[in-house]
């Protein structure tokens, strides 16, 4: 498994936050288990995603080119792109 934790901002960290289990699905759906929402210490808007996945493949397509379903919901919970994948090496 490879940690990866994905970096944006949001238009309304509360908002982003009542999204939680459905992102956690959707995250899920593309292979990824352990799926942990992190805000920012300094209370900006900047937020992370945490996860474990076995295969980047799904992941890396999902961001390069959102299909509309996810795309639809990253404007629901207000993402900010860039949307930047950081894994753990």
């Amino acid at each position: 498994m490879t940690h990866v934790v994905l970096t944006h901002a949001v238009e309304d960290v509360e908002r982003w936050l009542g999204f939680k289990s459905e992102r956690a699905s959707v995250i899920g759906a593309m292979g990824a288990t352990n799926v942990v929402d992190h805000v920012a210490a300094d209370g900006s808007k900047n937020v992370a995603v945490s996860m474990d996945v076995a295969d980047m493949g799904p992941v890396q397509a999902a961001l390069a080119s959102p299909p509309p379903e996810l795309a639809d919901g990253m404007r629901r919970h207000g993402v900010i792109p860039p949307v930047i994948a950081h894994v753990e090496k």
